[in-house]
């Protein structure tokens, strides 16, 4: 075998290994692309003139305590700008719990694609709508011509109960004998110097307390918000799904005297059932039908607290729905309250805002 013979083999060999690494690493690429696009299940298109519009969702069916991630994409040719949608006024029955924007990259025709996330959370299950966005473009070398516009279209998305079909047959467990407590030794001295030292600590932090709030800005919010965070927080903590009834209308049914307290100024959680409605009866800052919303509402949840009554899933599900309808129904900007020293206590209502 000659030499030239010998070296025409090698090389033939290191164009083989090369085209096969080649190989390789284009499926590797394909592969990566392909999962990527697997993160959302739904992506809707729509198309106007020099502007692509993306809206993806990694879901299309969800229960009440999961997400769900929202993607707006705008590709739009470099002789114009596009400004993206306001998604949280838009939003009427998902809250946002944080957005992100991951800023504008070029694609391979050199137009500029802008993108933004959304995590939405639901506040009541069913069957409920993303919205449709609208988004505007126009030349970016002549700002004064006329804005276009382009309308993507609504993606259903089903949200299912607060309660699963596994618990159709909840039980409240009776309350259990009461029994005498044995008295414990007392202790004066130990009674005395501990009040002291709590006396002591409270004049600290009260001259610290008033120290810091010369200096604080105070915070005010919406009463609607303040409920929406409290109720998110009784989602969140689901005391249904492990058989506590009665936690579950006692923070409920707290949730909406505060509510109107905060609102309308009726002293709703000091006061008896009886009390409330006799007071309720002679005001005139509620309609006749919201009024007996709320008889139905604080009766149905005194027979559960005293009555013993066992709740079928459906009329848990109802209660909540009525205190969601009626904040949503009688909530306004107007009256805000000071939560300066609650906010570390308070869920945000939003986290994030377009």
């Amino acid at each position: 075998m000659t030499e030239k013979s010998t070296k025409d083999k090698i090389a033939l060999s290191m164009l083989l290994c090369c085209g096969w690494l080649l190989f390789c690493a284009g499926c590797d690429s394909k592969a990566g692309s392909k999962a990527e696009k697997s993160e959302f299940k739904i992506d809707k298109l729509f198309e106007r003139g020099p502007l692509t519009v993306h809206v993806r969702l990694d879901k299309d069916k969800m229960t009440i305590a999961e997400t769900v991630l929202l993607q707006l994409e705008a590709t739009i040719e470099p002789e114009y700008e596009v400004q993206m949608p306001q998604v949280g006024a838009e939003l009427a029955n998902f809250g946002i719990l944080d957005w992100d924007n991951l800023g504008n990259r070029l694609d391979e025709n050199n137009n500029v694609v802008s993108t933004y996330q959304y995590r939405l959370e639901p506040f009541l299950s069913g069957k409920y709508a993303i919205p449709a966005f609208t988004f505007e473009f126009q030349d970016a070398n002549s700002l004064s011509e006329k804005k276009y516009e382009l309308a993507t279209e609504p993606i259903d998305i089903e949200v299912t109960s607060l309660l699963g079909q596994d618990r159709e047959n909840l039980v409240i467990a009776d309350i259990e004998n009461v029994v005498d407590m044995p008295k414990e030794a007392s202790y004066w001295a130990l009674w005395v110097l501990g009040s002291a030292v709590i006396f002591a600590v409270a004049i600290v932090w009260l001259y610290l307390r008033r120290k810091r709030i010369d200096e604080l800005v105070r915070i005010f919010k919406p009463a609607h918000e303040i409920a929406y965070a409290r109720l998110r927080a009784l989602v969140k903590d689901d005391p249904v799904a492990v058989g506590q009834i009665m936690e579950f209308y006692e923070r409920i049914s707290d949730i909406l005297r505060h509510y109107i307290e905060h609102r309308f100024d009726l002293r709703a959680p000091e006061r008896t059932t009886e009390e409330f409605l006799a007071e309720l009866a002679v005001t005139d800052v509620l309609y006749d039908s919201d009024k007996t919303k709320l008889e139905e509402f604080l009766t149905h949840c005194d027979l559960v607290k005293f009555a013993k009554h066992s709740p079928t899933k459906e009329q848990i599900q109802r209660t909540f729905d009525l205190v969601r309808e009626f904040i949503e129904k009688t909530k306004s900007d107007e009256r805000k309250i000071d939560v300066t020293d609650r906010l570390e206590s308070m869920e945000p209502v939003e986290a994030g805002r377009a």
